[in-house]
């Protein structure tokens, strides 16, 4: 009995060998041309592609994005429309809770 638990134990370890060294060559085994590729795939590119450009800047803009006059004009709706919404939920937080009865 002891024999066959260390057969099982010993087949089982050369399974996972073989498959971790199967997943290694995986890579390798998707380059062959008659197995790795699709027919319909589009080939690839002769150079791989070069590294994108990170120290190139955009040029900078000709035209300002806002002038100050409509800037005041839209911190002014802002302003107007956080007081509205502070004016609002104060209502609502002067409730108390203890004022409605809780359902049994």
């Amino acid at each position: 009995m002891f024999a066959n638990r260390q057969r099982r134990t010993l087949v089982a370890a050369a399974l996972f060998c073989a498959g971790l060294a199967l997943a290694g060559c995986s890579s390798q085994i998707a380059d062959l041309p008659g197995i790795g590729t699709p027919a319909d795939a589009p080939a690839r590119p002769q150079e791989p592609g070069s590294y994108l450009p990170v120290n190139d800047l955009p040029p900078d803009r000709d035209d300002t994005s806002m002038d100050p006059a409509t800037r005041a004009k839209v911190e002014a709706e802002l302003i107007a429309a956080r007081e509205r919404q502070a004016a609002a939920s104060q209502p609502a937080a002067n409730q108390s809770p203890a004022s409605s009865t809780p359902a049994k």
